[in-house]
């Protein structure tokens, strides 16, 4: 015997019904929502709607004109730092690595931290290649990967990968269509995308991708609008990824890809400074911006900024950080941006952590220090790069 009951049921947009009132689906089969790819999905809608993407294989829902579409998924403790060979619980966990322990040196240590938790980084392993610095940083809920980068005195192809949720060294993944040094990244669950840097000395505009749920070797994107070395990644939701700044020739333009579809980005906004080496982070809402070199002001800046990922429109002042500095790197979870190390080129080199709130604006207050290897306190390090488990293009 079944029951239908509603207040009101009528149609609406060709057929389609509306029920006002409870709803209430007690079989014990199963439901299935409406389906279809990114590019047919409504782009406005009522808060709440739901919908299977089958182009990235999840459920999502629409949060409201501000917000957009968010891909549902499912987070375990493992993938969250908890679990496994865990000894922290659970959280979200953020990979520091490489980087160059001075100008004319590069490290191959990776340590770790969970997000939530105030304190030194901890040793993870080491870089697949040996030491390595400015490579671009990526992952999703299972796994970290870096890409490219210089080994002194060149640079190099590699995607390396790292199982986030236990400790140990990088493995190999697959190639970069070339050596690239000095890239933005940003990804979601299934793509990490590259963007910008420095091949064989031009710098480049290119953008590729490669799947991190199947290794392999990364593929042609699209191009960003000008080349751009440094540009400042890790800013990005689940559909979309913003590349800010860099140099050569020197720029505060933000651009944006959406991150299912492959071809060129589009213009963003601006940033406050023309800056390179930057670093970035945020939520799938709120993309931060933060440190670099201002060519403005001819100085390394400690300024914060903030855009709303879902629009589009010029950077806001969030805060400052502890120190000016460039060449930091960064990670994020849900509610935390965390900035780890930088510079004053060549000195001094920083081996402080800082973070901020995402949600609140504010100045940035201090999280613990980068132990370096053996916890010897002494990891001071720039042009590191980092990921966690956590950033805006898994939530």
């Amino acid at each position: 015997m079944s029951e239908f009951q509603s207040s009101n049921f009528k149609q609406e947009n060709g057929g389609a019904p509306n029920i006002v009132g409870k709803t209430e689906l007690t079989s014990s089969y199963f439901f299935v929502p409406p389906s279809g790819d990114t590019k047919s999905r409504p782009a406005s809608c009522a808060p709440g709607t739901l919908r299977f993407n089958t182009d990235i294989g999840t459920l999502e829902v629409y949060r409201g004109d501000g917000i957009g579409w968010e891909s549902i998924q499912r987070v375990d403790n493992q993938y969250l730092g908890g679990g496994g060979n865990s000894a922290d619980g659970t959280g979200t966990r953020g990979l520091i690595m490489g980087g160059n322990g001075s100008p004319d040196s590069t490290r191959e240590e990776i340590e770790y931290i969970t997000i939530e938790t105030l304190g030194n980084s901890k040793d993870f392993g080491d870089l697949t290649y040996g030491a390595q610095a400015a490579f671009s940083g990526l992952g999703n809920r299972v796994n970290a990967f870096y890409c490219g980068g210089s080994q002194i005195p060149a640079g190099v192809d590699h995607i390396n990968k790292i199982v986030v949720s236990s400790t140990g060294n990088a493995t190999d993944y697959g190639d970069l269509l070339t050596n690239r040094a000095g890239g933005g990244g940003v990804s979601n669950s299934i793509r990490a995308i590259i963007g910008g840097g420095n091949i064989n000395s031009p710098t480049t505009d290119v953008i590729e991708y490669f799947s991190m749920t199947q290794s392999g070797n990364s593929i042609d994107f699209g191009d960003l609008s000008v080349a751009r070395e440094t540009p400042c990644g890790q800013v990005n939701s689940t559909t979309r990824g913003i590349f800010s700044g860099g140099n050569g020739p020197n720029v505060n333009t933000m651009e944006f890809i959406t991150m299912s579809t492959t071809g060129n980005s589009q213009d963003f906004g601006d940033l406050l400074r023309v800056t390179s080496s930057a670093c970035g982070g945020g939520n799938s809402v709120r993309g931060i911006v933060a440190a670099g070199y201002s060519f403005d002001d001819n100085d390394r800046t400690n300024i914060i900024s903030f855009v709303t990922i879902a629009t589009t429109g010029n950077a806001v002042n969030f805060g400052d950080l502890t120190q000016k500095r460039q060449s930091t790197t960064s990670m994020s979870s849900s509610t935390r941006s965390v900035f780890a190390g930088g510079a004053i080129t060549p000195n001094p080199i920083y081996n402080i952590i800082d973070f901020v709130e995402i949600a609140t604006t504010g100045n940035a207050l201090d999280f613990g220090d980068i132990a370096g290897e053996d916890n010897s306190n002494e990891g001071k390090i720039q042009n590191a790069n980092s990921v966690s488990n956590g950033h805006g293009g898994l939530l």
